[in-house]
């Protein structure tokens, strides 16, 4: 074990609070962010913030144009983002997103010979996308130990996945009792330059619910 991990970071609850976990575990950790063509940039600025609030930490933004392929309301301008609850898997899924976050974030680990790849996918409270199931993080693992030269030669990375199984309140008391700053981050699907948040898309509901469950007062700043 050489305690090197690489945290996908994208300035969301999640991720902030994945960040926290990892490094609360004694991680060395190597932070991953993608500049990929979405609408919500403001969530890269939050990323910065985020990173501010800890020493030593390598960041790397990689820039995919995944806006060209489009598909999603938030790599395609043209489809709005759903200010209501909707059946099914919403417009907001980004077709392979974290199939291609987490390939990179494998190639990367094994260059740093990292033991562990960090993502915050969680199955509890979420908008019903395919790529954040348990049966997709365990299919993944399964790949990467057959992908790789490290895992080959019997040094698997280890995709860690620590908020899967927890309500989005419960991330929230876990990343307060952390001391995660949640008024740097940014969940918003349609957050301005600035950050501010609609109020009313999916992941500004679940985020004001979880802030609401856990008894602690939400610090996002709504338009």
């Amino acid at each position: 074990m050489n305690n090197k991990a690489v945290i996908l970071l994208s300035g969301g609850l999640d991720s902030a609070t994945t960040l926290a976990i990892a490094e609360s575990q004694g991680y060395q950790c190597f932070a991953l962010s993608f500049d990929y063509g979405q609408r919500h940039r403001a969530e890269l600025n939050a990323v910065t913030r985020v990173l501010n609030q800890y020493e030593n930490i390598e960041h790397k933004v990689i820039h995919l144009d995944l806006d060209q392929i489009g598909g999603s309301a938030l790599t395609d301008t043209e489809i709005d983002v759903p200010k209501t609850p909707s059946t099914g898997i919403p417009v907001t899924y980004v077709p392979a997103r974290n199939t291609i976050f987490l390939s990179l974030a494998l190639a990367w680990a094994e260059v740093l010979s990292a033991d562990a790849i960090f993502i915050g996918v969680n199955a509890v409270d979420y908008s019903g996308y395919p790529d954040c199931r348990s049966e997709y993080i365990e299919a993944f693992q399964k790949m990467a130990n057959l992908a790789t030269k490290r895992a080959v030669e019997g040094e698997n990375v280890k995709l860690e996945t620590p908020l899967i199984h927890l309500s989005k309140a419960e991330i929230i008391t876990l990343g307060y009792q952390l001391g995660v700053d949640y008024s740097l981050t940014v969940s918003c699907y349609a957050a301005d330059a600035s950050g501010q948040a609609c109020g009313e898309c999916d992941s500004c509901r679940l985020r004001a619910a979880g802030f609401a469950e856990a008894g602690i007062v939400d610090p996002t700043i709504y338009k």
